[in-house]
């Protein structure tokens, strides 16, 4: 007896059925999520990565003079910002007077540079000042405040809308905090 299987003649192409699509489906995803994720890679510049470490290396003794310069002056720095005025109002003491001080507020979004604001400051005799300040994302500032010949510097950091005032000191044996 020789018997031959024939195929049923109904039998229906691989391609009509679910399973062969559902199998292919894992490994399409993953060719297109890759294809995005290197598309991301390479048209983005990497903000974290710094051209010249050694240059920037050795300007962190120059930075600590600064930091040295700020707390023999006796600098502090307290400021508060009203969204609803979009004003960024402060108060900047010394134990010297500074006269004609025009103080540059920088402002440093965490991750993302291209939102860094520098922002010119003038105290009355007082040591008040309050500057135009556009609406502010939630995020980490890095606060750089520096006079106008970059001799002293306060630097801290501030949590927006978690922390609404802020207060940074010099300190001797460090850089300054906010509080």
């Amino acid at each position: 007896m020789n018997a031959t299987v024939a195929a049923p003649a109904d039998a229906a192409p691989w391609y009509t059925h679910r399973w062969p699509w559902l199998l292919m489906l894992g490994p399409a995803v993953v060719a297109v999520a890759g294809i995005a994720t290197s598309y991301v890679a390479f048209t983005s510049q990497d903000a974290l990565v710094v051209g010249d470490y050694y240059k920037q290396g050795k300007a962190i003794n120059q930075d600590l003079r600064r930091d040295r310069a700020a707390a023999a002056l006796g600098l502090s720095i307290d400021f508060r910002y009203d969204a609803a005025e979009g004003l960024l109002h402060g108060h900047v003491g010394s134990a010297k007077p500074l006269v004609d001080e025009t103080l540059s507020v920088r402002l440093q979004h965490a991750t993302q540079p291209n939102r860094d604001m520098v922002l010119m400051a003038r105290p009355d005799a007082a040591g008040n000042f309050s500057v135009t300040l556009p609406m502010l994302e939630r995020s980490r500032w890095q606060v750089l405040v520096e006079g106008k010949q970059r001799d002293w510097r306060l630097e801290g950091a501030w949590q927006w809308p978690a922390e609404r005032e802020v207060a940074i000191r010099a300190d001797a044996g460090t850089p300054g905090a906010a509080r």
